[in-house]
């Protein structure tokens, strides 16, 4: 059975602008779009006709849906009610999904947070990968020129000292799938030995990382790769990356306890596009 990209929906304007970068997502991939909204179980009434927390829910989930089958009339989309935490909700989401899908804003009831507490907290858990999606991202935001060029280029960040297939094959496949080009970017600190250069430490990193990636080039032949290697801090490159980029991927070492590391907390916060978080061993 085919996988869906599932996106998680409260009804605010972050989350369907979430949603429509995932229906775009869905149709570039060829497979359905699930919405999901979780919410606790609302207290009742129980006066005939009265509007209840619960049906005005369901009938933003509706609305969603109905919205995006309009703009994508060819995308299948089902939508689905949970009454319970979101967090566990959208975890088990993830679980089935080829990528979870969630607003940068909306998750949260304090304005000054970038991202909120059940986004943060389904990144660091999830099985699978989750794309977060800034508040106000369009569909022109992925392209070059006047919206209507090719992709932005897709940005991989890549740490040699603990490099994933799972993270080289998202990366790729999404570069693919957009005919986009991939740019590997990994970032070094010390040089390797006492006495090396920062010459030197570029040229070993950079010769690692073609041996790293020589398998996959020859996998997704019909890609073009770009690599970088840069000394200086990972955050700073790839957020300077993420300005020309349509999707900046980053990866989530599993088991990583509650909380993200360093880098993947900073770009979920301050990325200016969407970032994909692939959890790998």
């Amino acid at each position: 059975m085919k996988r869906s990209i599932t996106v998680g929906i409260d009804g605010s304007a972050e989350s369907l602008d979430a949603a429509d970068w995932a229906a775009r997502e869905a149709l570039r991939r060829e497979l359905p779009l699930q919405l999901i909204h979780a919410s606790e179980s609302p207290s009742r009434t129980h006066l005939a006709g009265s509007d209840v927390p619960a049906g005005r829910e369901r009938r933003t989930l509706e609305r969603a849906a109905l919205g995006l089958s309009f703009g994508h009339p060819a995308l299948r989309i089902t939508h689905r009610y949970v009454t319970g935490p979101p967090v566990p909700a959208l975890l088990a989401a993830a679980e089935s999904s080829e990528t979870l899908v969630l607003g940068s804003r909306g998750f949260t009831g304090f304005a000054g947070f970038l991202v909120g507490s059940v986004a943060q907290a389904v990144v660091a858990r999830a099985t699978g990968p989750v794309v977060l999606i800034r508040a106000g991202e369009q569909a022109e935001d992925e392209r070059q020129g006047e919206g209507t060029g090719p992709y932005r280029p897709v940005v991989l960040g890549v740490d040699l000292d603990h490099p994933c297939d799972e993270l080289l094959e998202y990366a790729l496949d999404a570069a693919t799938i957009r005919r986009a080009r991939l740019d590997v970017v990994h970032t070094w600190g010390m040089p390797p030995t006492p006495y090396g250069s920062v010459a030197d430490g570029e040229a070993e990193n950079a010769n690692t990382l073609a041996a790293v990636l020589a398998p996959w080039r020859s996998k997704f032949a019909d890609t073009e790769v770009r690599t970088e290697v840069v000394h200086g801090r990972a955050g700073h490159h790839l957020l300077m990356a993420s300005t020309k980029a349509s999707l900046l991927v980053v990866g989530r070492r599993i088991p990583s306890g509650p909380h993200l590391g360093p880098v993947a907390h900073s770009l979920i916060h301050h990325s200016l596009c969407p970032v994909a978080v692939v959890p790998h061993v």
